[in-house]
């Protein structure tokens, strides 16, 4: 866990000095700023990593300042890097090969100023459109079958809701919008396969996040499994407060709901990144199980899908990718994961991966939506 924090810190660090130091060039015409500006780049550049360290010693209106300034820096770092990665390569190959006119040359310094507050403007329009598209969460509705006729049900109306990462940008406000949406669908049962927090058990009840859990409106209840961030924000404490607010917490176990199908949940496999243990393994959880029954799994990273299939699971329910959720993140996931967004049928299991209704670090979209997800299961 050290060594990883240790090589996030230093490859963070460099990323923010290339930028920092294209900004301190800028500023060379304006030498009097600069204090200002070294100030001030580090307060940003380091606020969410400075709320999450000290979120006890800091005042509650600093660390929620800083953790919405610095999740919204994470983006801004992301697009300057990009942007000044072009300009810098155009300006390399132009100047190289003589490709630019002599006005260019000529008032190279007024061309820095102005690319400079092009780049911020554009990259300010794209970040402030990205987060209006993550405050509009679509209702996805799939219509899928289980060949299970053993059960006494001839349909179940599934309502999914991945990697909501509750915390001070993803509000109660935002919560209970959600709630609305869940409960106008008419659920018979509630899924939330993992990161339903993004902050501390202790920020979130200091700011009254949850309570609208408690208003979800289920006739088999609300059932969630452990995503990396529980683990990240202390799980004990992100558990109990999930089941203080009416959220029964799986961990690496099964329940069979009203004699007609089989809930399994495991924990996410960060579990030994973040802790002393191991999760179990899917033959262990299901060991002794009736496959006549439906069984239906949350495991929150969608990987060794197989894994599933060979256990005889019916329909795996993920999340975590959040489908790369701004560019250029949807083609590392596109390339990492079998299915980082979506449905996928292979033999006699189904997969789903949802997007997820909230966003973790930069509150913006523009890769994919945030998205409920009703499922329609007829049993045949």
């Amino acid at each position: 866990m050290l060594i990883f924090l240790l090589v996030f810190l230093s490859i963070y660090s460099a990323l923010n000095y290339y930028v920092f130091i294209r900004g301190w060039q800028f500023l060379s015409a304006y030498p009097f700023l600069k204090p200002y500006y070294l100030i001030l780049f580090n307060v940003v550049a380091y606020s969410y990593i400075i709320a999450k360290v000290l979120y006890n010693t800091l005042h509650p209106v600093i660390h929620d300042a800083f953790i919405w300034i610095g999740s919204f820096w994470f983006a801004y770092l992301v697009y300057f890097i990009l942007f000044l990665f072009v300009v810098d390569l155009g300006r390399i190959i132009g100047l190289k090969f003589n490709l630019f006119p002599s006005s260019f040359t000529e008032n190279y310094e007024l061309v820095k100023r102005i690319t400079a507050a092009v780049i911020v403007f554009v990259v300010s329009l794209i970040i402030l459109s990205g987060y209006f598209n993550t405050r509009n969460i679509n209702i996805r509705t799939l219509n899928i079958e289980i060949p299970k006729s053993s059960t006494k049900l001839n349909e179940l109306n599934i309502v999914m809701i991945g990697d909501i990462h509750l915390s001070p940008i993803n509000d109660e406000k935002f919560l209970s919008n959600i709630v609305t949406k869940i409960n106008s669908l008419k659920p018979d049962i509630v899924l939330l396969p993992g990161d339903i927090v993004d902050d501390r058990a202790e920020v979130l009840k200091r700011l009254n996040i949850g309570e609208s859990f408690k208003k979800i409106k289920s006739k088999y209840g609300v059932f969630a499994s452990n995503g990396n961030h529980e683990f990240i924000n202390g799980v004990e404490n992100a558990d109990r407060y999930l089941r203080e607010n009416g959220i029964e917490v799986l961990r690496d176990t099964i329940v069979m709901i009203d004699d007609a199908f089989i809930i399994a949940a495991r924990d996410d496999r960060s579990i030994t990144n973040f802790t002393n243990k191991k999760r179990k393994s899917l033959n262990s959880i299901l060991n002794g199980v009736d496959r006549s029954y439906p069984i239906i799994l949350l495991d929150h990273t969608p990987v060794n899908l197989n894994e599933a299939e060979i256990q005889g699971v019916d329909l795996q329910l993920s999340g975590h990718t959040h489908h790369g959720q701004f560019f250029p993140g949807s083609l590392i996931t596109n390339l990492v994961y079998e299915v980082s967004w979506g449905y996928l049928k292979k033999n006699n299991i189904q997969y789903y991966v949802t997007s997820g209704a909230g966003t973790w670090g930069p509150p913006l979209r523009n890769a994919s939506k945030s998205e409920i997800v009703n499922i329609k299961v007829k049993f045949i």
